[in-house]
């Protein structure tokens, strides 16, 4: 199983997009300052995922999500998130 993931930082407001194979893992290691690009942000929550039986799959998706189009989706997924977390837009 492959995931990609959303996690969020309410300390920089902002998001992050991933991708693994063990999410709970991922996670923790975002948490722990493992991740040179996340760790300015500790505590990340997690406030979304997709799982994905090819590995492929999971990375093109991360791709997209990434990407322009993909970012315009985000918004759409996480709107009543948004709501939710008090960030600002």
């Amino acid at each position: 199983m492959f995931y990609v993931y959303i996690i969020y930082s309410k300390k920089i407001n902002k998001y992050y997009v991933g991708y693994s194979s063990n999410l709970k893992e991922r996670i923790r290691k975002h948490n722990c300052g493992s991740s040179k690009y996340t760790s300015k942000g500790i505590p990340w929550k997690l406030i979304y995922y997709e799982l994905f039986l090819s590995n492929i799959d999971a990375r093109k998706e991360e791709k997209f999500l990434k990407s322009g189009k993909g970012r315009e989706r985000l918004k759409f997924l996480l709107e009543d998130t948004k709501k939710n977390t008090g960030e600002v837009a």
